[in-house]
C-alpha cells in the first residue's frame, strides 16, 4: 500500500520560515516525481514545485527565490523549505508522487495535507 505522509505545517508569522516533508514508502519513492501543491480556501488546487530523482526542479512564479524542493533518496523523503512566507502561502499543502518509472507509471498518489497558515 502507497503511503504518503506528511508533516510540517503551522502558524507562522509573515517573514517567517517552515520547512515540509513528506515520507514515501520506499517502493515508489525511486520512481516517482515527488512535488508539492496547495489549495487556498475556495481557490484550485496548484503546483508549487517538482522534483525529479535526477534532482531537476520545477517551482510555481509565485514561490520562486523562496521556497525550495529537496529529496533524500535514503530517507525516502521528499521536503520543501519555505522562506520569507506571506499570507497569501497560506493554504492546504499536499505532497504528490507521480510514478514516471515502470509499472503504474502515470499513477499518482497524494498526501493527505498539512495546514500552513501564514499571519500576524
Amino acid at each position: 500500500q502507497v503511503q504518503l505522509v506528511e508533516s510540517g505545517g503551522d502558524l507562522v508569522q509573515p517573514g517567517g520560515s517552515l520547512r515540509l516533508s513528506c515520507a514515501a514508502s520506499g517502493s515508489i519513492f525511486g520512481r516517482a516525481v515527488m512535488g508539492w501543491y496547495r489549495q487556498a480556501p475556495g481557490k484550485q488546487r496548484e503546483v508549487v514545485a517538482r522534483i525529479h530523482k535526477s534532482g531537476v526542479t520545477y517551482y510555481a512564479d509565485s514561490v520562486k527565490g523562496r521556497f525550495t524542493i529537496s529529496r533524500d533518496k535514503d530517507k525516502n523523503t521528499a521536503y520543501m523549505q519555505m522562506n520569507r512566507l506571506k499570507p497569501e502561502d497560506t493554504a492546504v499543502y499536499y505532497c504528490n508522487a507521480e510514478i514516471v518509472e515502470g509499472s503504474n507509471s502515470g499513477t499518482k498518489y497524494w498526501g493527505q495535507g498539512t495546514q500552513v497558515t501564514v499571519s500576524s
